[in-house]
C-alpha cells in the first residue's frame, strides 16, 4: 500500500515487520519462506513475531492519535525480555544500545539456532532506542484506514500525516467524505 520512502535507520526494520500483514487481503508474508528469510526468522519464531508486530502496530496507531486496532500485549512487556548490550567506542566515548546475540547456549549454524542469532525483539528494541535518540520514533505511524493500518514514516513538516498513501487510502477517505456530503 505504501508509496512512501522507507523509514530511516533501524526504523526500517520496525516498519518492515509491521507491514508483513496486508489487513485488506489477509496476506501475511510471515507465512512464506521469503518473508521469514527477510527478517531472519525460523518457523518456530513466527508466533512471537506476530505478537510483536501487532504490539508495534498499536504503538504506530497511537503515534498517529488513533486507538489500538485490537487488544495486544503492551510493547514494553515484549521488549523487556529483549537482551541488549551497551557498546562504547574507545576512540570518542560514544555509546549506543545494540541487540545481544541469542547467547552462548545456542551455536550459530546448529539446527536449533535461529536464522539470525540476534532475536528479533532485541533488534527491534535496539532500533527503537536508536530512533528515540534521533527523535524519529514518534514519526513512525500507522495508516488510519481500518482496512490498512500499514506503517509509514511521516515526513510531513508538521508531522500530521494520516495515511500510508495519499493516492490510495487518502483518496478513498476523501471520496467517502465527499459522498457522505
Amino acid at each position: 500500500m505504501n508509496d512512501r520512502a522507507p523509514a530511516p535507520g533501524g526504523l526500517a526494520l520496525v516498519q518492515s515487520l509491521v507491514n508483513t500483514l496486508d489487513i485488506e487481503s489477509g496476506a501475511d508474508s510471515l507465512d512464506t519462506a521469503e518473508g521469514l528469510a527477510r527478517l531472519g526468522l525460523t518457523a518456530d519464531e513466527v508466533p512471537g513475531a506476530r505478537e510483536l508486530r501487532e504490539s508495534l502496530r498499536a504503538v504506530c496507531l497511537a503515534h498517529a492519535g488513533h486507538p489500538a486496532h485490537r487488544e495486544v500485549t503492551p510493547l514494553g512487556e515484549l521488549l523487556a525480555r529483549a537482551p541488549l548490550r551497551v557498546a562504547v567506542d574507545t576512540g570518542d566515548g560514544t555509546a549506543r544500545l545494540l541487540p545481544a546475540t541469542a547467547g552462548p547456549s545456542v551455536t550459530p549454524g546448529s539446527p536449533y539456532a535461529p536464522a539470525d542469532p540476534v532475536p528479533l525483539a532485541s533488534r527491534i528494541a535496539a532500533a527503537i532506542a536508536e530512533s528515540l535518540v534521533e527523535g524519529t520514533w514518534p514519526r513512525l505511524k500507522a495508516c488510519e484506514a481500518p482496512t490498512c493500518h500499514w506503517a509509514y514514516y511521516d515526513r510531513s513538516p508538521a508531522g500530521r500525516g494520516r495515511w500510508c498513501s495519499m493516492s490510495v487510502c487518502g483518496a478513498r477517505a476523501k471520496m467517502r467524505r465527499y459522498r457522505a456530503k
